[in-house]
């Protein structure tokens, strides 16, 4: 280079080599030294203003950036904030369902509740109507009226059942009679006697009881033979017979339901036993042979014509059942299971008794 020419401070990179090698250096004719100068200012000035649109480039860009990535970000939240809204509005459709189901619940319930409601007042319209009644009852019956008319209505109820039972004691009159004492209570149950006397002793003054002139006699209801006595057998059956229709007459007038009923019938009654019997159903296999209850009652006989022997001792022991039961009614008890005419004896004399109507 030539003395008195500097190298321009925004020179090329060649050019800066140039400089800085001097054996490289280009070499500028001071004729072209001007131009040379103007065209290295044009590049500074060009390059300045290079300079000046890359920062302000940048600047817009980095703006750009930053919009963009607060874009990014709030398009993250808005899809946050859309999937919670999604699952409130399941939430909510949920809520809504069974709302929906709970109110129905509920006017079912108030439904049933209002029907319950009507069934309360309707109740308690009648429990009042019952109550007033009650203490119109009590009122009735608390004072010395009340009382004294119950009393006075019991004992001509009482009175009212001795004059019926007295005339039953007329049409069946129990005796003793003056004849030789023979055996005449049947013996087919000497074990099974639970109140009053045991069965081994006899009632007290005994003697030989009738029934309008027929007693029972113990041999017929035992082993029967070919030579048994016939008319024997049916003076016994007539004799229960009438027993039967006593016991019926009683328990009707002593309002009793027997326990076990008759089905009179005069010598040929019978009397009902509904304890069910087991017996093995047809349509059980007999592998299993399960029982089956027949609730149908049985009847037996009080009667020995063309019967069983067994039968018809078990049906007098039910028709002794019922004497007992008549008696434990008006607090007493049976003289034993042998003893049919002597506990029918005792219940129309206790009955008939003054004692009787002031129980």
């Amino acid at each position: 280079m030539e003395r008195g020419k500097a190298p321009s401070s925004s020179s090329s990179p060649s050019e800066s080599s140039r400089i800085s090698d001097p054996e490289n250096a280009k070499v500028v004719e001071w004729e072209d030294f001007e131009q040379e100068l103007a065209r290295l200012w044009s590049l500074s000035s060009a390059l300045e203003e290079a300079k000046h649109q890359k920062e302000t480039l940048k600047q817009k860009l980095d703006s750009l950036i930053q919009v963009d990535s607060e874009s990014v970000s709030r398009s993250n939240e808005l899809a946050e904030m859309v999937e919670k809204l999604e699952a409130r509005k399941r939430f909510v459709e949920n809520l809504s369902m069974r709302s929906k189901l709970a109110s129905e619940d509920v006017k079912k319930q108030e439904e049933s509740l209002s029907v319950e409601v009507r069934s309360l007042l309707v109740a308690g319209t009648a429990l009042s109507k019952a109550r007033k009644r009650l203490q119109e009852s009590n009122r009735l019956l608390t004072g010395e009226e009340g009382y004294d008319r119950l009393k006075s209505l019991q004992k001509m109820l009482r009175r009212r059942q001795q004059y019926m039972i007295s005339q039953v004691s007329f049409l069946y009159p129990v005796k003793i009679s003056t004849g030789p004492a023979r055996d005449q209570e049947l013996e087919s149950f000497p074990n099974t006697s639970r109140l009053g006397n045991s069965s081994g002793s006899k009632p007290v003054n005994h003697g030989s009881l009738t029934i309008l002139g027929l007693n029972l006699n113990v041999l017929p209801f035992k082993k029967m033979s070919f030579f048994s006595d016939k008319k024997e057998t049916q003076r016994s059956a007539t004799a229960l017979g009438y027993v039967a229709h006593a016991v019926s007459l009683i328990s009707s007038y002593l309002k009793v339901p027997l326990r076990y009923p008759l089905h009179m019938g005069g010598s040929h009654s019978y009397i009902c036993d509904y304890a069910p019997s087991i017996e093995p159903s047809s349509s059980v296999s007999l592998s299993t042979s399960l029982p089956v209850t027949n609730m149908k009652h049985v009847e037996f006989p009080l009667f020995l014509d063309g019967q069983d022997t067994t039968r018809a001792a078990y049906a007098v022991f039910l028709l002794n059942k019922d004497l007992e039961q008549l008696l434990n009614f008006i607090g007493m008890k049976s003289l034993g299971p042998r003893h049919i005419l002597a506990n029918l004896k005792e219940l129309l004399r206790i009955i008939q008794s003054a004692d009787y109507i002031d129980t």
